[in-house]
């Protein structure tokens, strides 16, 4: 499934003991299943691993994908919301996972449909892989944070999340997919440049709190956070 979905090379595939570890040291892994076919098939997965921050437990969500025919079907969001659910009931507070600011699908759920918030920034978290979504590109990541219970949090799923007051907006063209797979050398001049837009309004105590979209553009939306 790795493949299928990242098209990953056989040496960058997470094996089954792996998540098989993960499930037992504190961590989770859940899986999405088509019930109408026989036997059920498997179409999304996610895992978690865990870690402390400050001397308090969290989860780092590192993978969760859903098979190309199965996109915009809900799958990831509730792949996430089990997450959530599953975290609770331990008293853990805080899910953080990574994702592409390219990917301004993924950045809609993250921050409009789940309530995450970024405040980091990685350059090339991952080195530059052999998957073809990732286009030949450095790996560069923001850091979103789900905290759980939050006002915020609570809101968002309500479907009641507040309008950001923006002091800084970062906008990628709506069609950064079509570019980074047709121009990779322009895509990574977009990339680049707002790299260094994220890096600078984080180092003034921004954070994306907001997700735009227009026909031409992807707007992440910053504004202070304490």
């Amino acid at each position: 499934m790795q493949q299928v979905i990242w098209g990953f090379a056989d040496v960058e595939l997470l094996p089954l003991r792996f998540l098989v570890v993960v499930s037992k040291v504190g961590g989770h892994v859940f899986g999405a299943f088509d019930m109408e076919q026989a036997p059920p098939a498997m179409v999304g997965f996610c895992f978690a691993i865990p870690g402390v921050k400050s001397g308090r437990p969290y989860l780092h969500s590192h993978m969760l994908g859903v098979l190309p025919e199965y996109h915009n079907a809900g799958i990831g969001r509730r792949l996430k919301l089990r997450q959530r659910e599953e975290a609770l009931s331990r008293g853990i507070e805080l899910i953080e996972w990574t994702f592409d600011p390219l990917e301004l699908k993924n950045a809609f759920l993250n921050i409009e449909r789940l309530g995450t918030i970024v405040r980091r920034y990685s350059e090339n978290q991952y080195g530059v892989t052999a998957s073809p979504l990732h286009g030949g590109l450095p790996t560069d990541r923001c850091i979103a944070e789900w905290w759980l219970a939050s006002p915020r949090v609570r809101a968002t799923l309500a479907g009641k999340k507040a309008e950001p007051h923006p002091e800084d907006r970062i906008a990628f063209p709506a069609d950064i997919a079509r570019i980074r797979s047709e121009d990779p050398e322009r895509a990574r001049e977009i990339q680049k440049a707002n790299a260094e837009k994220f890096q600078r309004a984080f180092e003034r105590g921004l954070a994306v709190t907001g997700f735009a979209r227009t026909e031409t553009e992807g707007i992440y939306l910053l504004e202070p956070w304490q």
